[in-house]
């Protein structure tokens, strides 16, 4: 089994992309972020036509998850269950599934903006929360794993300059130790390999040349728990798609399984 997760920031103007992406890389489950559209203007049937079911969370502003599966689509859970409110709604940052035998939850986590903000203490909030809702699944028997933009880099090897970050979001000790206790219930950081450099970085700024200069983040991450981990026989990131007119600012990780390891 193959799987991904991708911030897409807006499946709307990415969809064309998108479908080349999924027939050419051969994907089986895809955990989708940024989807920036309603559910009804989700191209469910564009993705049913490559043999994709599709469950989204969604409200048509900026944030939207979504999970797209051709080895089934069952159990399907919408919404971090306990999760915060911001500014008085849940927001839509998480959907979960089983696809193929394999518990996946497709997360969008708060960017937390500035650290004096309080979108930075929703952001701790949210993991909080998130921790609380994967811990069962975490330390259970049954493949699991959570896959998404989490906005946090675990370590500075994981951005391009430690120097540029200092002070800011994405960097700071409580994100990362909310990283840590989220591992703490059960889960291992899936390495991804680089097809170019030296780093696995999985996003790039559109502005000033980030992406040629290779002036990264590794902030989409794959968590799994023993019996995910167990099974993954590679896992990179498709810098490829990164590249060209109309592309995401993030790139696809994908992770190959083999279940009956």
């Amino acid at each position: 089994m193959r799987i991904a997760t991708y911030n897409v920031n807006s499946i709307t103007a990415r969809l064309p992309r998108l479908l080349a992406w999924l027939e050419s890389s051969g994907t089986d489950v895809v955990c989708i972020q940024e989807t920036k559209c309603s559910a009804e203007q989700f191209p469910h049937e564009e993705l049913r036509e490559l043999g994709y079911e599709s469950a989204v969370n969604a409200t048509g502003r900026w944030n939207g998850v979504a999970l797209l599966s051709r080895v089934g689509l069952d159990d399907v859970v919408t919404g971090l269950p306990g999760g915060p409110d911001y500014e008085g709604v849940q927001e839509p940052r998480a959907i979960s599934a089983t696809c193929g035998g394999v518990r996946v939850w497709s997360v969008y986590v708060p960017n937390g903006r500035e650290v004096e903000h309080d979108h930075y203490g929703y952001k701790l909030h949210w993991f909080r929360s998130l921790t609380e809702a994967v811990a069962e699944d975490a330390a259970g028997p049954r493949p699991f794993a959570v896959l998404g933009d989490f906005n946090v880099a675990p370590t500075d090897e994981d951005v391009y300059d430690p120097a540029v970050f200092a002070g800011l979001t994405h960097v700071t000790p409580a994100e990362r130790a909310a990283l840590e206790t989220l591992r703490a219930a059960g889960l291992a950081d899936v390495m991804p390999r680089a097809l170019k450099y030296d780093r696995p970085y999985t996003f790039w700024d559109y502005r000033q040349l980030a992406f040629p200069k290779n002036r990264g983040m590794r902030i989409d991450l794959v968590y799994g728990n023993e019996a995910f981990t167990k099974a993954v026989t590679d896992a990179y990131v498709d810098r490829e798609e990164r590249k060209g007119k109309g592309a995401s600012d993030h790139a696809p990780v994908v992770v190959d399984l083999d279940l009956d390891r």
